[in-house]
């Protein structure tokens, strides 16, 4: 289900002193609980389904930023790793002036969500990490999704590759060059050690943000002992195995991801409202 999406570009102030960064961010729904849904290297089409999902079925507001560089859209030449790009996401929070965000990461969004996690803003009340990569699990490598063609990544990241499997000489022009733009930036961001960052995994025990590493069973791109290591590093951390799905279920098993996703952010709000109410008495 997906209803309208509106889309602008902000122009937002990074506090570094390149000073501003454009960014564009769809969002669907009105009112409701906030939600900052990144996407993974597949791009925002991704995601755009499933924001509609959840807000045509939940009282929410989906924020779903476009990476720099995917879609049609520029990365300056300074934008080159996911702790940079995560810094500009928390400016976009304030520029968008949002609280209590649940913030929810697929693959190398989940790698920008943990990041934004350990930056420690005041407006998130929760990180969801689905199918994320960004850690070194020894035994568990990440798979090399850039010097895969299309149909070999969907063998690898869905339950059901059939049904979604990808013939890349039957595209048009228009769309080939944007897969080819989009691993451009995914490669940018990913860095030098095969989309993790050998330092993360040690830094998650700083995250103070209440948290839920989300896995589809059938991943292969990044498997499910890699996702509970990945839970394990963050203190307090839920782990939830998803049946039947893989590297994406909010594109394979939406309906199963949805309560997962919204269940989590009404207890943080639950729990949130309850100690304002002890505070305030």
């Amino acid at each position: 289900m997906t209803g309208t999406v509106h889309v602008h570009t902000l122009s937002v102030p990074t506090g570094a002193r390149q000073a501003t960064l454009d960014v564009t961010v769809g969002r669907q729904g009105d009112q409701g609980r906030p939600f900052l849904l990144l996407h993974g290297g597949g791009g925002p089409q991704t995601v755009t389904p499933f924001a509609g999902l959840l807000a045509g079925q939940r009282p929410a507001r989906v924020f779903t930023p476009v990476h720099p560089g995917f879609a049609g859209t520029a990365r300056p030449d300074w934008l080159t790793d996911v702790p940079a790009l995560a810094r500009a996401y928390a400016c976009l929070l304030d520029e968008l002036g949002l609280t209590d965000v649940t913030v929810v990461g697929n693959s190398i969004g989940g790698w920008i969500a943990a990041e934004l996690a350990l930056l420690g803003s005041a407006r998130i009340s929760g990180v969801i990490l689905v199918n994320a990569v960004g850690i070194e699990v020894p035994g568990h490598p990440v798979a090399d999704a850039l010097s895969l063609s299309p149909a070999e990544l969907s063998r690898l990241a869905f339950h059901d590759p059939a049904k979604s499997a990808v013939d890349l000489d039957a595209l048009p022009e228009a769309a080939r060059t944007a897969i080819a733009a989009n691993r451009a930036a995914l490669q940018a961001y990913s860095g030098p050690h095969a989309m993790a960052d050998p330092a993360l995994r040690a830094r998650l025990a700083e995250i103070a943000h209440p948290a839920l590493v989300a896995w589809g069973e059938s991943d292969r791109v990044v498997d499910t002992e890699y996702g509970r290591a990945y839970a394990a590093a963050i203190p307090g951390a839920r782990f939830e195995l998803l049946r039947g799905t893989g590297h994406m279920p909010q594109i394979e098993t939406p309906e199963q991801l949805l309560p997962v996703v919204w269940d989590f952010a009404d207890a943080r709000a639950r729990n949130h409202g309850h100690a304002a109410d002890r505070a305030s008495s």
